[in-house]
């Protein structure tokens, strides 16, 4: 079953559908569907295979704290320092 729908994304996320439906020699239509469901399979795999991402509360991938955090005050301290 097909569902048409009219929908808004954002310019970057429209480029890569159609370059990714480009090379893949689909609709547009279908290589988003194609990315949701490849999304969708990915969020189901274990991630106990790699040790640099984890997901968040909302089920994204992000990097894993690899070192100490550095305070944004200290970051700021450091982006004034005026020998940088």
């Amino acid at each position: 079953m097909r569902t048409r729908a009219n929908i808004n994304i954002d310019n970057d996320a429209y480029s890569a559908a159609t370059a990714y439906a480009a090379a893949r020699g689909l609709a547009l239509g279908a290589a988003i569907s194609e990315l949701i469901r490849r999304a969708d399979q990915a969020s189901e795999l274990p991630l106990s295979a790699s040790p640099k991402f984890k997901r968040d509360k909302y089920g994204f991938l992000v990097v894993k704290a690899a070192g100490p955090v550095i305070p944004s005050e200290m970051a700021r301290e450091e982006s004034e320092d005026p020998l940088v």
